[in-house]
């Protein structure tokens, strides 16, 4: 299978042919001219397209021109600031799944659910949102009929613009999503936009809702099949898994449930010929782009020679190994001493002793236990809290990934997969939504065979279950995703988030677990945007 390599032009070189003042925030992202490319010279050569495209691709790992040092936007350390890495802070480091034990600016008010719209992680998320948003809204623009018309671009080139046009618009998508799962009534902007310095106007939730259905319905299929779509790029699944993602999640959103729409988008994606890899752990090895493809629908491609940064994967497997946990066996060269699991991780699986942990029944619980506290008397010290083992550097066959010096690591983020799919249409089936109650239980059962190391087409006494309800779906969807950034926009939708009737260690600040209010169901607009944009509303509570 072909890999996509999201390496393209970079930002230097597109603030050299536009002016990034799409939204306030991007004040912060101004650029020293790049001088021997313009917008004509890159828009007419369909090398160049692909280049740009690449960039957009790239944006949700890379941090700037280089690995540090050239940042695409400015305030916090580069390499704490890729879009993937904040991306699981704000969904993990906030929930039931996981803590940090660093101290770095603001992180530990993300541990303890205390942040402030000064927090700087929420604003590094903010800001990476609107960034992607930016370049695709330059490149939509770029790429319109007319302009591909006016500068010559024919035949198989303009058929490939009009594809590259359409995964821009999905990743705008994607973008704007983000901004609706985490930030709810944000700044808008769009291609129609002209660049420069103005005011943009803030969207409600539910218009953007709107917007994004709209958006993704439209490209739904202009986007390749997945048999033809090239690994690492948008495909007309990737569109309708993010869709069913936002219909799932519409009764938040909009105070309206669109459940029947996701059974509808699950069996789109369901039909278009995905399969389940044969092992759980080979979707988060060195080479899952080879060995789990089949179940991956979208990636975050991470490769350790050509996507150097401290985001992604590279983030992921290095934080996770410390104390007693070697980095070799997670195949890097350096333990960060940071992330380690919440006791409601391996008490989701039934696991309360190291020996337990050893050797479960369920292959999904990937725990590192020598000198790690299940308890957590701490946020700050690494040791309280068992350490995770899912992500890794190694291969399915025990190799090392790509690095010699084994500092970047190899292995994609699968963004979306096929298990994720099937509990959206178990869940959706249980909400009402249609669908097929057998179907919903097979497509479990098929999940914890695989997790159990059945074959997942054969009953099995060990692994399945006779029925399924709400509660089980959402420890389920804990046991096969965690640590994948979901945790926290499902917690919000099955009403566990907030309040007191489901606690985690050290939720609401309390090391037994306290209270969380409402309004926290939202981040705040960073108090630099409300600053420089006096025409936004922050979010109650803030």
């Amino acid at each position: 299978m072909k890999r996509f390599s999201p390496r393209g032009l970079s930002a230097l070189t597109l603030a050299a042919m536009l002016t990034l003042g799409s939204t306030s925030c991007m004040k912060d992202l101004d650029r020293e001219p790049f001088y021997g490319l313009d917008t004509e010279t890159v828009y007419t050569n369909p090398a160049a397209q692909r280049q740009v495209l690449a960039k957009i691709y790239g944006g949700l790992v890379l941090t700037g021109q280089k690995t540090t040092g050239d940042s695409d936007t400015r305030g916090d350390d580069e390499g704490a600031t890729s879009y993937s890495r904040l991306l699981f802070k704000m969904q993990e480091l906030t929930t039931d799944e996981a803590a940090i034990a660093w101290t770095d600016g603001a992180i530990q008010n993300l541990n303890d659910n205390t942040w402030t719209s000064n927090n700087n992680y929420v604003l590094g998320m903010y800001n990476r949102i609107y960034f992607q948003i930016a370049l695709a809204n330059e490149f939509i623009r770029e790429m319109s009929d007319d302009k591909l018309s006016g500068r010559g671009i024919t035949g198989n080139d303009l058929t490939n613009a009009k594809l590259y046009r359409n995964e821009a618009r999905f990743l705008r998508a994607l973008g704007y999503y983000h901004a609706l799962d985490m930030f709810g009534n944000v700044p808008f902007v769009t291609e129609a936009d002209a660049p420069g310095k103005f005011q943009p106007r803030q969207i409600s939730r539910a218009d953007l809702f709107a917007y994004v259905e709209s958006e993704l319905k439209a490209i739904e299929l202009e986007l390749l099949p997945r048999a033809q779509a090239e690994y690492g790029r948008a495909s007309q699944a990737a569109a309708q898994t993010l869709l069913a993602h936002l219909y799932l999640n519409a009764q938040v959103y909009t105070g309206t449930a669109r459940n029947a729409d996701v059974i509808t988008y699950c069996n789109k994606v369901i039909g278009s010929g995905y399969t389940l890899a044969g092992r759980y752990s080979d979707l988060f090895g060195a080479d899952n782009d080879r060995v789990a493809n089949s179940e991956i629908i979208f990636p975050i491609i991470c490769d350790g020679l050509r996507t150097r940064s401290y985001g992604g994967t590279t983030f992921l497997v290095h934080a996770s190994s410390g104390g007693s946990l070697q980095p070799a066996a997670l195949g890097v060269n350096s333990g960060w001493g940071g992330l380690r699991a919440r006791k409601n991780l391996p008490l989701a699986f039934g696991l309360t002793t190291p020996a337990q942990a050893t050797a479960p029944a369920d292959k999904r619980a990937m725990f590192f236990t020598t000198r790690q506290n299940l308890e957590m008397a701490s946020l700050t010290t690494f040791r309280d809290g068992w350490a995770v083992t899912k992500w890794t550097n190694k291969t399915s066959t025990g190799a090392d990934g790509t690095d010699a010096t084994k500092e970047f690591v190899d292995t994609d983020i699968p963004l979306f997969r096929l298990a994720d799919v099937y509990l959206m249409y178990a869940e959706a089936v249980l909400r009402g939504g249609g669908g097929s109650q057998a179907t919903a239980l097979s497509y479990v059962n098929q999940l914890r065979r695989r997790g159990y190391g059945f074959p997942i087409t054969t009953a099995n006494p060990t692994s399945d279950v006779a029925s399924i309800d709400l509660d089980f779906i959402l420890a389920e969807r804990m046991r096969e995703l965690y640590w994948e950034s979901h945790r926290r926009t499902d917690l919000i939708r099955f009403g566990k988030y907030t309040g007191t009737a489901y606690t985690w260690p050290f939720k609401g600040g309390p090391q037994a677990g306290g209270d969380v209010a409402a309004f926290r169901t939202l981040f705040p607009i960073p108090v630099a945007d409300l600053t420089a944009n006096p025409t936004l509303r922050q979010n109650p509570g803030y």
